[in-house]
């Protein structure tokens, strides 16, 4: 348990690091997530930001799984956001995996993903406006 945490950690660092060299944006652990449920996994510093991020990252495996998206999807209605997953597994680059309604009107709530270079232009997009 010790060392999944650490693992999960360091996970969630190395993407507050990436989405802030990307963004200009700080993020920060939310660390009452081990205490709370319904909580995403980074926080931000700007009040605009719109989306609660779950990060995941595992030794192997294809693709964001269900339980995942749910667990993003939990908090982000506890909080009146958007749920995002960010994952990767080993030697593979970070993938993202937001609602397809971001984007286009999905009356079948759909995700869609991308790497994580195409999330944070859309980040980008989202809050100039």
């Amino acid at each position: 348990m010790v060392n999944s945490r650490n693992k999960g950690a360091s996970a969630e660092r190395q993407v507050a690091k990436l989405l802030f060299d990307e963004l200009g944006i700080e993020f920060r652990r939310e660390l009452r997530q081990y205490q709370q449920t319904d909580l995403g996994d980074l926080v931000c510093n700007d009040p605009n930001w719109p989306y609660v991020i779950e990060v995941k990252c595992y030794a192997a495996g294809n693709g964001c799984k269900p339980a995942w998206w749910a667990q993003a999807s939990k908090a982000a209605q506890a909080a009146g956001m958007v749920p995002v997953v960010i994952y990767k597994y080993s030697r593979l680059p970070w993938r993202v995996v937001m609602p397809l309604n971001e984007f286009i009107e999905d009356p079948h709530d759909q995700t869609i993903e991308m790497n994580i270079e195409a999330f944070c232009y859309v980040c980008r997009e989202r809050m100039s406006t």
